[in-house]
Order: structure tokens, then C-alpha cells, then sequence
């Protein structure tokens, strides 16, 4: 039997940069004893990691680290966001639990049930989703200790037609949608995230998602955090679902690494 590949890698940057590039949903790997507890068939499974998975963004991140002048660090979750999605709050704070989307998810994108209802989300938790909250957390403190700030950068996807699951599905589309945080989105990084991204035919924000990720040790309490979500629709660089990358990809990559660059003097 394989081991079970590493839930999450902090992947070093450059010793002064204050830049975390955060991957939470790019990962399509569902361990055995994780897979066990799915109601899905196998094509059923494949399908619905097409639909949930931010395909490429991983690839995207890297790609842009190898554009930039100062590296940043990333942060990249190995395991699939059907293992559990480290983004949500682990408790009814959150608001996608009415789609079945907490923290360990109930249903799939369409409204089929995941597990089945009387599942223990207790165990994936403390073995996934706690461990990864701490890692992000003294990923953060550390770009706060060597840099005096840290600027956190979620890279994400979205499909370019609505899924049902989405509870804002019926707004605006934009090829970037730019999450924001009232107190964590500073107007300066907003604005060089939307020069970044103005080439690709405009940005939007906070639809069809929106907010950005914070560690809780520092939501709401630390200005030295400063984060954006980044939200890519992915006909700009893939086919849909779950097919190859394009040439938009790079173009992309670019794009980020040059949002990346402005963001290390700022």
C-alpha cells in the first residue's frame, strides 16, 4: 500500500518576502480511509472532483513563483477539499453549511448526499482539518516575524456556469472575481489586484464568492494581515470540467507574478 501523501506542504520563498500564496482546492487525492466514507461510485467521485476541484491552480502558483523577482511562499493543500475544505469555520459560523459545504461536506455539488447522514465529521476533523488551521497559522506568524506583515493571497477557480451548490450563483461572473475582508483588504492591495488582473477582460468583486482566508489566531484583530481571494473562471484557462490547462494559464501566471512583485514593497 502507497503512503498517504503529505496533507499540506509549506513551500519556502524568499527569507524577507511578506507574500504566502495559499492552494487550498487545487488537489484532487481522497485517501482510502477517507474514500471508504463516501457514498459516491467511482465515476460518480471523478466527476464530482471535476466539478469541486480548482484544477491547476497549483500548477498556476508555480508557475507564477518561477515569473517573479522576490519568491513568495506557498502554502499548498495536498489532499482534495472533499477530505475536508480547510477554508470553512469548523462550526454553524458557517454559512455554507446549508448547502451541505462545511467544514467536512454532506453533499455534492449538485445536491446529492456525500456521506451518509449520521457520519462523525469529528475524526476527519482533528486529523485534517485542526493540523492544517496550525500550520497555516505559524506559516502566517512567520512571514509576521521575518517581514513585519504578511500578505496572504488565496488562489482559487470557479466555474464559468453556475453549480447548484452555490448560494450566489445568480450574481455577475467576472473572468477575476476579488474577495475581499473589510478588515484584512486594504484598498491598495485591492486595487493592484485589479491592475494585475485588467487585462483578462475586467474583474469583479466578491461574486459569485466572497471573502478571503485569515487565520482565526489573527481574523479581525491584526492589520498586519493583509488578504485577497483570488478567483479565476476557468474558460480562461482550462476546458470545463476538469479537462487540461490552456494557454491562458500562462498568461495568468504572469499576471499573478507581477500582483506578487507590487505587493513585496508595498
Amino acid at each position: 500500500m502507497s503512503p498517504e501523501p503529505p496533507p499540506f506542504q509549506l513551500l519556502p520563498g524568499a527569507p524577507g518576502s511578506p507574500v504566502l500564496l495559499h492552494v487550498p482546492h487545487s488537489s484532487r487525492v481522497v485517501p482510502g480511509h477517507v474514500r471508504a466514507g463516501i457514498l459516491l461510485d467511482d465515476r460518480a467521485l471523478e466527476t464530482e472532483l471535476d466539478h469541486i476541484t480548482d484544477s491547476h491552480t497549483a500548477g498556476l502558483a508555480a508557475r507564477a513563483l518561477e515569473a517573479c523577482g522576490v519568491a513568495p511562499w506557498r502554502f499548498v493543500n495536498g489532499l482534495s477539499r472533499l477530505v475536508v475544505d480547510p477554508e470553512r469555520f469548523p462550526d454553524d459560523r458557517e454559512e455554507m453549511l446549508a448547502a451541505g459545504m462545511g467544514a467536512v461536506y454532506t453533499r455534492t455539488t449538485h445536491g446529492e448526499r456525500l456521506r451518509p447522514p449520521d457520519a462523525d465529521p469529528k475524526p476527519l476533523l482533528d486529523r485534517y482539518f485542526h493540523p492544517y488551521a496550525r500550520a497555516m497559522t505559524a506559516a502566517v506568524d512567520e512571514r509576521l516575524a521575518a517581514a513585519g506583515r504578511a500578505v496572504v493571497i488565496d488562489v482559487h477557480s470557479y466555474p464559468a456556469t453556475a453549480l447548484p451548490y452555490e448560494l450566489h450563483g445568480t450574481g455577475p461572473r467576472p473572468p477575476v472575481c476579488l474577495g475581499t475582508d473589510g478588515f484584512h483588504t486594504p484598498p491598495w492591495l485591492l486595487a493592484r489586484a485589479e491592475t494585475a488582473f485588467s487585462a483578462f477582460g475586467g474583474t469583479g468583486l466578491n461574486s459569485p464568492f466572497p471573502g478571503t482566508y485569515v487565520p482565526l489566531k489573527h481574523y479581525g484583530t491584526d492589520r498586519r494581515v493583509a488578504a485577497l481571494m483570488i478567483e479565476i473562471r476557468r474558460d480562461l484557462y482550462m476546458t470545463e470540467p476538469g479537462g487540461p490547462a490552456g494557454p491562458g494559464l500562462g498568461a495568468l501566471a504572469s499576471a499573478l507574478a507581477g500582483l506578487v512583485d507590487g505587493l513585496v514593497d508595498a
